[in-house]
């Protein structure tokens, strides 16, 4: 009976606390707005009309921020595109692929055993890691508000394999800020390690330690590579694949000629 009303604190705690992380991360981001507004040098209103262009009259949240090469002139990221990249980095279809596979993997092995290996397990650990995406995000999306630094991924496409591979690599522990320079991305780290340790406040008791905070963590470290790895390399397999069915389809047609 203890443990059920321990259990149901947990849950409440948890809910507020994800609750006021949302609430409070838009509300930072859409106040920074009017000090963007009053800077009016060229490089502000240039990344305010990208910011116009990209996003048409159905703009949405949910839809990715539009990536940029290191090798164009660079401007910083806008309040709508942080907010963006946000929400596409919490609920996204890339993430939640990600976090699907994730809990099934848990589910089939049975890890946190309190879930259990049935539907509800996988159920219970998918909203946990939704959970903990949203925590982090919403610490570094906050963090990098205030650090200046700018959380979005940067492909080299022009770049030889191994250039890309570190360009991978460097921008999982380091991040863009306002002078355009390279930085640690301070707020990247706070948002996966702080919300890993803060979740086990209210995790199950078997993972609710250290230990598996560090191990969360260096997964969450190696899911931000995985993803700068996706954004590297997706555009070109997708424009092979494509490129490969158009001249397939092509091939049918001239032989049905």
């Amino acid at each position: 009976m203890q443990d059920q009303t321990n259990c149901g604190m947990h849950s409440i705690r948890f809910v507020s606390l994800v609750s006021i992380l949302l609430a409070t991360t838009p509300i930072a981001l859409s106040q920074a707005i009017p000090s963007e507004s009053i800077a009016e040098s060229p490089r502000s209103l240039f990344s305010h009309q990208a910011e116009r262009s990209e996003a048409p009259p159905s703009f949405s949240v949910v839809r990715p921020v539009k990536q940029q090469s290191p090798e164009e002139t660079y401007y910083s990221i806008t309040p709508g595109q942080r907010l963006r990249w946000f929400v596409t980095g919490t609920v996204g279809p890339a993430h939640m692929a990600g976090v699907t596979f994730v809990s099934a993997c848990g589910t089939a092995v049975n890890r946190p055993g309190e879930y259990g290996p049935h539907w509800t397990g996988f159920a219970d650990r998918l909203g946990m890691g939704v959970a903990g995406s949203a925590v982090g995000n919403a610490m570094e999306a906050s963090g990098g508000l205030v650090l200046g630094e700018d959380p979005r991924y940067f492909p080299v496409p022009q770049q030889p394999f191994k250039g890309r591979i570190g360009n991978v690599v460097r921008l999982t522990f380091l991040a863009r800020g306002r002078d355009d320079g390279l930085k640690p991305a301070y707020a990247r780290y706070v948002g996966v390690f702080g919300s890993n340790f803060l979740s086990n406040t209210w995790r199950v008791r078997s993972e609710a330690n250290a230990q598996d905070a560090l191990l969360r963590s260096s997964e969450g470290l190696a899911g931000r590579m995985a993803a700068n790895a996706f954004g590297e390399f997706w555009p070109d397999l997708k424009k092979y694949v494509f490129h490969k069915r158009n001249r397939a389809a092509h091939q049918r047609l001239k032989n049905a000629d």
